[in-house]
């Protein structure tokens, strides 16, 4: 359902990379592949605390692969996204002291094209502990997601989602925006939040959130690559 979520909200228009990719490989056939056939130890990008963190799987390079969330004590393994989290740019913050609230925000792989109307990425969510993640999008109609998801930062508390945007290269000055987060309720259905909720449009971040590790960012290491970054992507046809 993420994977999906994800994949269609990025609005990708004229699927493929720049010259900076050989020609064997292409983007469409990238996030079609019924599996990834790259041979990469995966690689921890992102840790809350001792059993909490996301991998990056089967990756080409550190902007295209496979991205799981992983809660060791709990036995939860789930799937976020392909080309997605890992080219997130910005803050992420997940502060939630109950666990319950998690959030991985989603960029672009650099020089992927969007279409005229840009590229609309998106963030995974859970309000159950990683067992299930839904998708929705944090800001929209975006010519470079990459670059663009430098200006925000996203975080999970015990009640909320805070998606705060900066408003300008030398500014300081930010645009909050406030999502509840409810047990059950899916922002992607366009569902009704319950009675006494709703979207805070001019919120303010509360100040002091840490992710208790203290990661902030995505981080991946460059230097180690697959053997075999040329290989063949087998679409999947379903």
């Amino acid at each position: 359902m993420v994977r999906k979520l994800i994949t269609l909200a990025l609005s990708v228009a004229a699927i493929g990379c720049a010259a900076q990719q050989p020609w064997s490989f292409n983007l469409a056939d990238f996030l079609g592949a019924k599996e990834l056939p790259y041979d990469s130890p995966p690689q921890v990008i992102y840790r809350i605390d001792d059993h909490r963190f996301v991998t990056l799987e089967h990756y080409r390079d550190c902007n295209h692969g496979d991205a799981f969330y992983n809660d060791t004590k709990a036995g939860i393994r789930s799937y976020l996204g392909r080309g997605t989290v890992e080219n997130f740019q910005g803050r992420v913050i997940n502060a939630d002291p109950t666990g319950r609230n998690l959030v991985f925000p989603a960029g672009t792989a650099p020089y992927t094209a969007c279409s005229d109307r840009g590229c609309n990425p998106t963030m995974a969510y859970s309000t159950d502990g990683g067992a299930t993640f839904h998708g929705m999008t944090y800001f929209e109609h975006s010519m470079d997601p990459f670059k663009d998801s430098k200006d925000y930062t996203v975080a999970a508390t015990q009640d909320a989602l805070y998606v705060s945007e900066r408003l300008g290269e030398t500014t300081d000055r930010t645009a909050t925006t406030r999502y509840p987060m409810v047990p059950g309720f899916a922002y992607f259905a366009k569902q009704k939040l319950p009675d006494g909720q709703h979207i805070d449009f001019n919120a303010k971040a509360p100040t002091g959130l840490h992710t208790p590790s203290g990661q902030d960012h995505i981080t991946c290491d460059a230097s180690i690559k697959p053997t075999n970054p040329d290989a063949p992507l087998e679409r999947d046809r379903q």
